[in-house]
């Protein structure tokens, strides 16, 4: 699928889960264009702008993988963020955006997993979506960092899990000089979740 047509299908499944515009609006402006396509997967099932997981599924750590930017210098690196818009409930999203994974230093490589060699500034803590709760949406963010940015965990916060609720990514990624431009999301459910 080229790029023009992944950010068309990207835009209305945005718009159709209520994300742009909606609670992710200040993530991802309206008429957002990706630059290349994140590729997100959960031990080999792949995440599709949408497409439904169960928690049981999410335990490890996906891999993520995308292609140089056309416009990027060669030297350019990459910061990630996970997050959740729709913590503890999608009714009651008073702790959004919960803070699953944060990576930096990322960098290009077609087809390999480029978080194994990031900077792990927030462990990854896999979506746990209670059973009661209807499914929640997971945001996959990745920005372009400025030239020679150096983020540590203290630039996030405490990995505690108290810590990782009411996460705020785009004042994270304004105060760091973040450029995003990739986005993929799922949505997920507890394992014993019943529509």
């Amino acid at each position: 699928m080229s790029l023009d047509a992944h950010s068309v299908d990207l835009t209305s499944s945005l718009a159709t889960a209520k994300l742009v515009l909606g609670s992710a609006a200040s993530l991802i402006a309206d008429g957002f264009r990706p630059t290349t396509k994140l590729n997100v997967s959960f031990g080999g099932k792949a995440v599709e702008l949408g497409n439904f997981f169960r928690a049981g599924e999410c335990k490890q750590a996906p891999t993520l993988t995308f292609a140089a930017e056309a416009d990027a210098p060669e030297d350019a690196s990459y910061s990630f963020i996970l997050t959740d818009p729709d913590a503890p409930t999608p009714d009651d999203p008073k702790f959004a955006f919960w803070r699953h994974w944060v990576l930096s230093g990322l960098r290009p490589q077609n087809g390999v997993d480029v978080a194994a060699a990031a900077s792990e500034l927030t462990v990854y803590l896999g979506p746990g979506p209670k059973d009661d709760s209807k499914p929640h949406r997971y945001l996959f963010l990745l920005y372009r960092e400025p030239k020679g940015l150096s983020l540590s965990k203290e630039d996030v916060g405490g990995e505690e899990f108290i810590q990782r609720r009411s996460f705020k990514p785009a004042e994270f990624a304004e105060r760091h000089g973040l450029r995003l431009i990739g986005v993929n999301w799922m949505y997920c459910a507890g394992d014993g979740w019943k529509e």
